[in-house]
């Protein structure tokens, strides 16, 4: 008997392509009158594939025994009602890893280096009229981490290997890890000349870079966010940039994507990013293969790869 998948978005074309080679997959973003559909078809739904799965969507499959999330970050599940109704929920964390780190990386030199101004300033034939001027580099400077998980170590390596001094604040210190650990973060954003935010989003870590951090950091500081726009007084750091209290961002998120604050776009000191941190093949195949997998292990009954619960 084929087992029944929903899904509620679209994926990458591989994966949806893997998924529908094992099993009856179901696009209810595809259907008209979802709830109608849901009524009639959600107990035959065994697992959903992909993210944003709340709870009234949990009440509308009664036999929904796995939520196999597209993405590490899982702060769009309701996590605690799939406990409380014994579903599965994993995640595609580690394959991702390298990209993300990359990002941050570019982001931070194209920030300092002013690349994507420098880009314009070429092809708008202003460079006949004088130089572009001077800026920064990363050489010598201090980058704190908000968050040393698996990406973070990885950012942490790279920035290293651009002779940067790297420090991390996260729930507690890593002895194992070769970086000055802060207890406090607007401490950390103090002492440091960069601050990169790759801690996982949700109500624990909602506004965690608030007013007071950004201010720490200074006119002088620069901000990286290549985890979730919800950590970060979006107003306060909007008015700290136009105002000069804060000295530069590279943001690949933000609070209401797509929606990006407009005041942003007048800015020199900011870089945008269209929340592409993992956007690339190789990176997106493996996600989705990841995603596939775990649900070939809960089917066959064998432990999943990476259970979140």
């Amino acid at each position: 008997m084929t087992i029944e998948i929903l899904q509620t978005a679209p994926l990458l074309a591989s994966c949806e392509q893997a998924l529908a080679e094992r099993y009856t997959v179901h696009k209810l973003h595809e259907i008209g009158d979802r709830e109608a559909w849901l009524a009639e078809n959600g107990a035959r739904i065994r697992a959903h594939a992909g993210s944003g799965v709340q709870a009234g969507l949990m009440d509308r499959l009664p036999n929904l025994e796995i939520i196999a999330s597209f993405g590490v970050g899982y702060d769009n599940i309701d996590i605690a009602a799939a406990k409380a109704r014994h579903i599965r929920v994993t995640n595609t964390p580690d394959v991702l890893n390298d990209a993300v780190a990359e990002l941050a990386i570019g982001l931070m030199i194209a920030l300092a280096r002013r690349i994507p101004q420098g880009h314009q300033f070429v092809r708008a034939g202003q460079w006949p009229g004088g130089n572009f001027g001077l800026f920064s580099e990363l050489t010598g400077k201090t980058v704190g981490i908000l968050g040393l998980g698996r990406i973070g170590k990885e950012i942490a390596v790279r920035a290293q290997a651009m002779k940067m001094r790297v420090v991390y604040h996260g729930r507690s210190a890593q002895p194992a890890m070769p970086y000055v650990y802060y207890d406090d973060l607007e401490d950390m954003a103090r002492d440091s000349d960069w601050l990169v935010l790759i801690a996982p989003g949700g109500k624990g870590t909602d506004g965690i870079v608030s007013r007071k951090v950004l201010e720490a950091l200074g006119p002088e500081g620069r901000l990286v966010n290549v985890a979730r726009g919800t950590l970060v007084d979006e107003p306060a750091m909007v008015e700290l940039l136009q105002t000069g209290g804060l000295g530069g961002a590279a943001l690949d998120v933000f609070e209401k994507e797509p929606d990006v604050p407009q005041a942003l776009f007048a800015l020199d000191t900011v870089v945008l990013s269209p929340h592409q941190g993992s956007a690339t093949h190789q990176t997106r195949d493996a996600m989705g293969a990841l995603l596939v997998a775990n649900l070939e292990r809960h089917f066959a009954g064998a432990p999943l790869i990476s259970a979140v619960v």
